[in-house]
């Protein structure tokens, strides 16, 4: 990836560029939700393609176990990373609570934290004691100076309905790609599970390009990577399914 010049680094630094972007609302970044979603889809869903051919089984009986695993699987899916999310949630929630009933309380203890949190910044003297006058004079500023400061928890708030959204979504959408061939009739059962798997592959090279390109490192690296991952998973439910067909 091209890294931005210096002219480019100085257009975006302009006070103007800098007050403008800070000033935009953040809001939760979805991108993990969605990574975890499509992985997870579509090496669940090539693992049952793949247990099922290495078992012997017929296209419709593929289609069909894909399918109702693609659905359950999903839907559980977003159930687990709502459920994860709205427990972080109501951890944030809950330590704010705990901060306004400090400041409430105890007011002169709590600014006693924020001095000596900054004084393990490097701050000291007047400088010190004008962040604590700042600081403390702002009651919403002081209490998400703690949460982030004391509890390590960031100013977004987290979201667990878009999360789902997200993961679910993912997950439907690149788990049902490895199905796609099982739908032609027309196909041959060998045919289906090459189409299936190079899909497949597809799919989780796609996956790492995106990761790659988002985080601005090596985009044939990261996509190697997630393809050798999701390809690992399938080989080892390949396995299984060739060896249970045999034994049973």
């Amino acid at each position: 990836m091209s890294k931005p010049g210096r002219k480019q680094l100085m257009r975006e630094h302009h006070p103007e560029n800098i007050a403008r972007r800070l000033d935009k609302s953040r809001r939760p970044n979805h991108l993990s939700d969605a990574v975890l979603g499509a992985i997870d889809g579509c090496v669940t869903t090539f693992a049952i393609v793949s247990g099922a051919y290495g078992a012997g089984f017929s296209p419709v009986v593929v289609l069909v176990m894909g399918v109702a695993n693609l659905l359950a699987d999903g839907v559980s899916m977003a159930v687990s990373n709502f459920e994860a999310v709205h427990a972080q949630q109501r951890l944030v929630d809950k330590a704010r609570r705990t901060e306004e009933l400090h400041i409430e309380l105890v007011p002169d203890g709590e600014r006693e934290e924020i001095r000596q949190i900054f004084s393990n910044k490097g701050f000291s003297g007047e400088i010190l004691d004008n962040i604590v006058s700042t600081v403390t004079a702002n009651r919403r500023l002081w209490i998400e100076t703690m949460l982030q400061e004391e509890y390590g928890l960031g100013d977004i708030p987290p979201n667990p309905v878009a999360s789902a959204w997200w993961t679910f979504s993912a997950f439907v959408c690149i788990g049902m790609v490895p199905l796609i061939p099982f739908l032609f009739r027309s196909l041959s059962m060998p045919r289906q599970f090459v189409f299936s798997t190079l899909l497949a592959g597809l799919m989780f090279f796609l996956i790492g390009l995106t990761k790659g390109w988002v985080f601005e490192s090596s985009l044939l690296r990261a996509g190697i990577r997630t393809f050798a991952l999701g390809l690992f998973a399938a080989a080892v439910a390949f396995m299984v399914g060739k060896l249970l067909g045999t034994f049973l």
